[in-house]
């Protein structure tokens, strides 16, 4: 069975949520810079404002997906709760991925 390819609302959501999960990996580390080392707090300082924003982005992302894909409930609340621990985003990407909810058939 070959993957069905992605509607543009999901490659968005892919996106999004790739960019969430990697800004979320940046502040880590400027948070590892910053309280692990004492060596800088330039990290927290630049990927705690990108990550600000792609949170909010991932965020309005997955409403809109949820109503373009007309996603069930449990799914959009899956994918907003995936926000919230560090690097959650991406599997649930794939998780969607492969159940089908990003793909051209839904809309």
């Amino acid at each position: 069975m070959s993957p069905r390819p992605l509607s543009p609302t999901g490659r968005i959501f892919a996106a999004a949520a790739f960019l969430e999960a990697l800004t979320w990996a940046g502040l880590l580390i400027g948070m590892l810079l910053k309280y692990g080392t004492q060596t800088t707090d330039l990290g927290v300082w630049l990927f705690g404002r990108l990550h600000g924003v792609a949170f909010l982005l991932y965020l309005a992302v997955s409403l809109f997906a949820w109503i373009r894909l007309r996603w069930p409930w449990w799914a959009v609340l899956v994918a907003l709760l995936a926000a919230i621990p560090p690097l959650a985003t991406v599997p649930v990407e794939i998780w969607f991925r492969r159940r089908g909810l990003l793909s051209a058939s839904r809309g």
